[in-house]
């Protein structure tokens, strides 16, 4: 993780119109594979993925100024993501459909962009993480991947540590089972 003092540091040339380009090219170099990682996991392909990583650099040179600095930057520049990725996919929805109901899509787009030698028990369980609804997903992939405490998922997400402590389990059991049943 950054320290503080580096994110005071990022925020201060955001902020600065002199300095952004190079808070910018600062950010990005902290903090962009860890967020398209983690955006990747939500929409699941790459164009879109950059896509929505540019969506989010745009909201962040944007918001810089609404930021307080009551928490950690890297938490405001995860529900920046988990934001804009939930947008993209809800754009990809139809009229009173759920962004759940694009796991098929999901797992096709997967499938689709996987190397040919790519390994079987990771395809596996990329395909066991698309079947989650949405809320558990991004509760396992910031826990699993990320490394985040209940306390920050709940910072990135605006969920109560109760609930996201109950979608990981039941995230974790669902992967499971999954796995149990389609592993060769």
């Amino acid at each position: 993780m950054v320290s503080i003092t580096e994110d005071n540091a990022l925020q201060q040339m955001l902020r600065d119109p002199g300095r952004r380009d190079e808070g910018f090219r600062a950010l990005m170099r902290q903090y962009g594979p860890r967020l398209y990682w983690h955006i990747r996991r939500i929409v699941v392909g790459h164009d879109d993925a950059e896509d929505v990583l540019q969506e989010t650099c745009i909201k962040v040179l944007d918001k810089i100024g609404t930021f307080k600095g009551d928490g950690a930057l890297s938490m405001w520049l995860y529900r920046i993501a988990t934001n804009e990725s939930l947008q993209h996919l809800r754009r990809q929805t139809r009229l009173f459909q759920s962004i759940d109901s694009l796991s098929g899509q999901l797992t096709a787009k997967l499938q689709a962009e996987s190397p040919l030698d790519g390994d079987d028990l990771e395809m596996l369980f990329q395909q066991a993480l698309l079947t989650l609804p949405t809320q558990q997903r991004i509760a396992f992939n910031l826990r699993y991947y990320e490394e985040m405490s209940y306390d920050e998922i709940a910072r990135v997400t605006g969920k109560s540590v109760p609930s996201l402590k109950t979608n990981y389990h039941y995230a974790t059991q669902r992967v499971k089972e999954f796995i149990k049943e389609h592993a060769k």
